[in-house]
This record gives C-alpha cells, sequence and structure tokens, in this order.
C-alpha cells in the first residue's frame, strides 16, 4: 500500500474481499449516539467552577450560551462535511481529505491517546464512584492492589503526578465496564445502538425530571432571593462591562483582574469539555442509514436537545440554590452553587429538594448517564482507527472486520485496553485537563476545512450546505481563536500540555507512513 493520499478509497469501500460495514443505524439511534455521548457527569458537577469564575448568574448562565452558539455552529458546519463524506471515521476522514493526511492522524492519534480513551476512562471511574453510593466497598480508597503513590511534580506550566497508580474497587468496576462495553459491541452495531437507545432516553427523561423538579416543587425562597432578588438586580450582579473577575495565571501563578469577554472564554473550559463528543456520530457514518440525511439531522436534533436541557439544568440550579456561598458551610444552602461538596451540583440540588434521598436518587442518575456515554463513546471511537487502519496508519489488524457480525473487533480491543491501563494508571484525570485545548483547535482546524473543501471542490456533491455558510463557521472560528488565546495566557496548564501531545504524533505518523510505504514494496505488515 502506498502513502495516503488526499482521497484514498475509504475503507469501508475498499475492502472487496472481506465483510464491510453494515448500513443499520437509523435516524433515531443516530440522534442517541450524538445525545448519549455528550451527556456523562459533567453537567452535574462543572457548574460550580463555573460559578466561582463568573461570579454572577447572568453570566453563569451566559457561559452556557457561549457553549451552545459555539457547538451549534459547529455541528451545522459538520453536517455539510458528513453528507459530503459519509465514511467511517468522520472528522479524522475531513481533516484528511481538507488540509492533508498529517493533519488527519494527529487527530486519530490524539483521540486514540487521550480524547476519546480517557473521556471513557473518566467516565467509567465515575460510574465507579457513583455506585459505591449503594455499594460503599465500592471505592477509589479501597485498594486491591496499589502499586504506587506518584508524587506531584511542576514542569513548567504543567503539574504531573500526584496520582495513585494501582487497582482499586472503583477502577477495578471501571475496568469492568470498559471490557464489557467492548465485547457488547463486537457483537453487531444494533445490539451497541439498542443499549445507547435505551440508556439514552433513561438519562434525558433524568435530566428532565430535574428540570421539572426544579422548576415546580424546588423552587427555593432564599435561593430566589440571592440570584433574581431586589427587581433583578442581583441576576446581573457582575455581569457589567466595567466588572473586574480574578482568575489565577496557571498553577499557583498570580491573580490578575479581567473582563467580561475574558472570564466567558476562561469558564468555557468546563462548558466545552461538558458538550463536547457530538462529533462521535461522524465516526460511524459508515453504518448510518442514509448518512447524507441522517448524519445532519442527528447533529442537528442532538445538539440541539443536550445544549437545552444543559442551560435549563443550570437555570434549575439557581431557583434551588443560591449561586454565592460559603466554602465551609455546613448546609447545601450555605455552600452554594459555587462550594457545593466535591462540585456536585447536581447531588446538592436534589438533596435541597429531598433532602438524604437526593443523594442516591443522583447517584442513579449518574449511573445511567455515565454507562451511557461510556457506550456511546466506545462503539464510535472504534470506527476512527479502523479508518486510520485503511490508510495504513495504524495497525493492520485494526482495519479488519468480524466476518459475522461486521464490526471492528481488533479496534473494540485495543481501544478497551489502553482505556483500562489509564484506568489503572489513574492519569487520565490529568490527561483530560491537558488536551481540552487541542480539542478545540481540531474543532477550529475542520471548520477551516470546510472553507478549503469549497474552494478546492466547489462542484463536489453537497447534499446539506452548511446553514449560514459563511458568516456564522466564520463566527465560529474568531470565537473559538479567542477562546485559544485566552487560554493560552490564562491557563497554560490547560493548552501546552496538550499541544505537546498532539505534536509528539509527528514522528508517529512518519514512521507509520513509512512503514505503509515499505509494506507496499513487500515488507511485512505490522500486526
Amino acid at each position: 500500500m502506498t502513502s495516503p493520499k488526499i482521497t484514498p478509497i475509504p475503507p469501508s469501500e475498499g475492502a472487496a474481499t472481506g465483510p464491510r460495514l453494515v448500513q443499520s443505524l437509523g435516524l433515531f439511534s443516530s440522534t442517541a449516539i450524538v445525545i448519549g455521548s455528550m451527556i456523562g457527569s459533567g453537567i452535574f458537577i462543572v457548574d460550580a467552577d463555573i460559578a466561582r469564575g463568573t461570579n454572577s448568574p447572568a453570566l453563569f448562565l451566559g457561559a452556557w450560551v457561549v457553549t451552545a452558539v459555539l457547538t451549534m455552529i459547529a455541528a451545522l458546519s459538520y453536517g455539510e462535511l458528513a453528507a459530503m463524506m459519509p465514511r467511517a471515521g468522520g472528522q479524522y476522514v475531513y481533516l484528511r481529505e481538507s488540509l492533508g493526511p498529517l493533519w488527519g492522524f494527529l487527530y486519530g492519534w490524539t483521540l486514540f491517546l487521550v480524547i476519546q480513551t480517557g473521556t471513557i476512562a473518566a467516565v467509567c471511574v465515575a460510574f465507579g464512584k457513583f455506585l459505591g453510593v449503594f455499594f460503599p466497598s465500592v471505592s477509589t480508597t479501597h485498594w486491591l492492589w496499589h502499586i504506587a503513590h506518584v508524587p506531584a511534580l511542576k514542569v513548567g506550566p504543567m503539574v504531573l503526578g500526584n496520582m495513585e497508580i494501582g487497582v482499586s474497587t472503583a477502577n477495578l468496576t471501571a475496568i469492568a465496564i470498559v471490557f464489557f462495553l467492548a465485547i457488547v459491541n463486537i457483537f453487531g452495531v444494533k445490539l451497541g445502538a439498542m443499549i445507547q437507545n435505551v440508556f439514552t432516553t433513561a438519562k434525558a427523561f433524568s435530566l428532565a425530571a430535574l428540570v421539572l423538579l426544579a422548576f415546580t416543587v424546588g423552587r427555593n425562597a432564599a435561593a430566589w432571593d440571592a440570584n433574581f432578588g431586589a427587581g433583578w438586580s442581583q441576576f446581573w450582579k457582575n455581569a457589567g462591562w466595567s466588572s473586574l473577575h480574578p482568575v489565577q495565571v496557571g498553577m499557583g501563578g498570580p491573580m490578575v483582574l479581567v473582563n467580561l469577554a475574558v472570564i466567558l472564554a476562561v469558564v468555557q473550559v468546563g462548558s466545552l469539555f461538558s458538550a463536547d463528543a457530538w462529533n462521535n456520530i461522524t465516526f460511524t457514518a459508515g453504518e448510518v442509514k442514509n448518512p447524507k440525511r441522517n448524519i445532519p439531522l442527528s447533529l442537528i436534533l442532538g445538539t440541539g436537545f443536550v445544549l437545552t436541557v444543559y442551560f435549563l439544568a443550570s437555570l434549575a440550579y439557581l431557583l434551588v440554590l443560591p449561586m454565592h456561598g460559603d466554602p465551609n458551610g455546613t448546609t447545601v444552602l450555605a455552600r452554594g452553587i459555587q462550594y457545593a461538596a466535591e462540585d456536585r451540583v447536581g447531588t446538592a440540588a436534589l438533596e435541597q429538594i429531598f433532602h438524604s434521598g437526593g443523594a442516591w436518587l443522583m447517584a442513579g442518575a449518574i449511573l445511567v448517564s455515565t454507562f451511557g456515554c461510556a457506550n456511546g463513546m466506545t462503539l464510535a471511537g472504534a470506527r476512527v482507527y479502523y479508518a486510520m487502519s485503511g490508510d495504513g496508519l495504524f495497525f493492520k489488524s485494526v482495519g479488519k472486520l468480524h466476518p459475522r457480525y461486521k464490526t471492528p473487533v481488533a479496534g473494540l480491543m485495543v481501544q478497551a485496553c489502553w482505556t483500562a491501563l489509564l484506568c489503572v494508571s489513574g492519569s487520565y484525570s490529568q490527561l483530560l485537563d491537558y488536551i481540552i485545548f487541542a480539542v478545540l483547535v481540531f474543532y477550529i482546524l475542520t471548520i477551516v476545512g470546510l472553507f478549503v473543501l469549497r474552494f478546492k471542490r466547489p462542484d463536489a456533491p453537497r447534499p446539506y450546505k452548511a446553514l449560514g455558510y459563511p458568516v456564522l463557521p466564520a463566527i465560529y472560528l474568531l470565537l473559538a481563536a479567542w477562546i485559544c488565546v485566552v487560554l493560552l495566557r490564562y491557563k497554560p496548564q490547560y493548552t501546552w500540555p496538550g499541544l505537546v501531545l498532539v505534536l509528539l504524533g509527528i514522528p508517529v505518523y512518519l514512521l507509520w507512513s513509512r512503514h505503509s510505504k515499505g509494506q507496499a514494496e513487500g515488507e511485512s505488515p505490522l500486526i
């Protein structure tokens, strides 16, 4: 096989002598993958950090509006690329076709190394932690095999280490879920999609119930007065253009005062990451029925639903809990949203409504949410490595499908093994912190690719064209670039480490490309 070209034959189309991917996902299943991959545990936690950063109910909700605008524009733009190139691999393919194979590989490399596997590890460990509410023996501190403690070490903007390596009952539960979902998804995309449909429906009802409760029986007079009182002056407090907000530069750096535009960009670290993974449906494009219609529709419907629910959930928190709080408070109301215990705002809200039973209800909701999220990401991620293998940029065996179930068995298992290693190492949380910036950069590059393909291939069939092109994609690029600049300046611990991880993929790409060329000349293929 020669080194990848700009327009190679997609693996799903080129495997004439072997099994091919089966188009069996309809619109509902595709939308369920979008929704299920987006909703994990973030919406129940990140609002505490956003509240501390913004220090204003108006800006608190404004952060989610910025996230919604960015994500919806991106989804509308990706819809054009998905309809134009309905192939397994999704965003990897879009980057490869528009900017070249190196950029596609760097995305796939980062996806495998951290983005997909790290997120699966994080949500599966979260599953284990919340399972501990029902079974106290399941805990991150209940060690079955404690290998080592790695002390904190500051390297430039990074703080490495400060983690425990070993097998606890919580991460053992996570590892069991990781391999269970990998094995389940081997037995056909229909089975994986069925599980996704069930759990996505359950988590949608859970979030809807939380919102409904907060807007009815959960409304709290003290919270209303604190967040919306005095003729709504409390709502707009600290939200003016002249208001300044403290931000700590880096890890242990100086505190500086920034304006509204900067603080809204800084807090996107939490809200954008909670709304991420909406693009996972593009990875499975080779298995979607009528993909030129259903993928753009599922992107729009799925992201629209989740972003609406996220905004309403954050508004619900404001109806139940005061935004401002005391970190030393002894009650849920006293701690408020800003200082909810362990940042578990969702749990605090339900505890305020139901008192002792609230923690159990929220734990159950998060178990459903994290399981469905892990399943959707497990199903989707393996399709990217499958596409990379077809281009000679990943292990050859990962490009093969199960002869009966037509699923990428090796891709699913390789993904599961690396995810399990991240669970044991305890490094997934740090890696996810480091990669948030890189994820945003890849979104920017993909939308740049939309403009490039409009120029390079003006006559290519486009069953769906990005709504609002070129204005809306240009707005996305400006807003996202501003967020990147702000994060580079004020949150270097979330930026430079991620860029380093991405750049490490360049020598790996050169190695794979050289091997791919050697394979075409008769050398032994990588397994």
